[in-house]
C-alpha cells in the first residue's frame, strides 16, 4: 500500500504491478505498469516525430522543433566523434529521446486521476542497464569491426613511459569497464533520489494537512509544499540533464572506439 496508518510509503511508487497477468509455461510475462509507461513513451515519441516530418520549406513549430533536437544531437555527435560520427546520430538521438520522454512522463501529474500513478521506467536499474549496454557494447562493436586488435591499443595511452606498462593498462581496462555501470547507476540514481525526495514532501505535506493539531498546516505543510514546488523544478531540469548526460557520454565513448584516442 502506498499510504498505511496515515504513513506513506515513498517507494510504493517504484513497485512494478502486473496490469494484465499472464503466465507461459511457469514464466510471468505479465503486462505491467513499467510495459505501459514504455509503450506511452514510444508512442510520444513516434508522435513527436511523425508530427515534425512534413518536410515543409517553411516549417511550422512543430516542424522546427523536431528538427532543432535532430540539429542539437547531430551537433553533438559531430563535435565529439568528427565526420564519422554522422552514421551514428540516429543511435544517439534514439538513446536521448527516449531517456529524456521517459523521464518527463514520469514526472506528469497522473495521480489527479484516482488509482492512476505516474511510473518512471528510468528509475529501474533493469532499464537504465540496458540502455547502457547498448551504449557500450555499440563501442566494443564498431572499436573491433573498425581496428580489429589495434583495438586494445585504446588501453595503452601514447605516450606512456615503458616502466608503467604493466600498471597503467590494467588502470585503463577498469576505466573501459566500468562504463556501463556509470551509464546505468547514474541515470537510475538521479531519478530515484529525486522521486524518492518529492514524494517524502509530499507526505509531510498530506499528513500536516491530516493533523489533528491546527498549527501544524502553516508550520509543516506551507514550508514542505514551497520546498516540493522548487524541488520538482529541479528535478525537470535534472531530467534533461540526465538524458543529455548519457547522449554525450555515448558520443565520447563511440569517438573512443572511432579514433581511439
Amino acid at each position: 500500500m502506498a499510504s498505511e496508518g496515515g504513513k506513506i510509503d515513498p517507494m510504493h511508487q517504484f513497485m512494478i504491478e502486473p496490469i494484465v497477468p499472464l503466465n507461459l509455461a511457469g514464466y510471468d510475462i505479465s503486462f505491467t505498469n513499467s510495459s505501459l509507461f514504455m509503450i506511452l513513451v514510444m508512442a510520444t515519441i513516434w508522435v513527436f516525430m511523425l508530427g515534425g516530418m512534413k518536410r515543409q520549406m517553411v516549417p511550422g513549430r512543430w516542424q522546427a522543433a523536431v528538427e532543432g533536437v535532430n540539429g542539437f544531437i547531430n551537433d553533438m555527435v559531430s563535435t565529439s566523434v568528427g565526420p564519422e560520427g554522422k552514421k551514428y546520430v540516429p543511435l544517439v538521438f534514439s538513446l536521448f529521446m527516449f531517456i529524456l520522454v521517459a523521464n518527463f512522463m514520469g514526472m506528469m501529474p497522473f495521480g489527479i486521476v484516482p488509482g492512476v500513478h505516474a511510473f518512471t521506467v528510468t528509475s529501474h536499474l533493469t532499464v537504465t542497464a540496458v540502455l547502457a549496454i547498448l551504449s557500450f557494447g555499440t563501442v566494443l562493436v564498431v572499436g573491433l569491426w573498425k581496428h580489429k586488435l589495434h583495438f586494445f591499443s585504446l588501453f595503452v595511452p601514447h605516450g606512456t613511459p615503458w616502466w608503467l606498462m604493466w600498471l597503467i593498462p590494467f588502470i585503463e581496462l577498469f576505466s573501459f569497464l566500468i562504463r556501463p555501470f556509470s551509464l546505468a547507476l547514474r541515470l537510475f540514481v538521479a531519478m530515484t533520489a529525486g522521486h524518492v525526495l518529492m514524494k517524502v514532501l509530499a507526505g509531510f505535506v498530506i499528513n500536516g494537512l491530516n493533523a489533528d493539531a491546527a498549527w501544524v498546516a502553516p508550520v509543516v505543510s506551507l514550508p514542505a509544499f514551497i520546498l516540493m514546488i522548487g524541488i520538482t523544478m529541479l528535478e525537470l531540469l535534472v531530467c534533461a540533464i540526465q538524458a543529455y548526460v548519457f547522449a554525450l557520454l555515448t558520443s565520447l565513448y563511440i569517438n573512443d572506439a572511432v579514433n581511439l584516442h
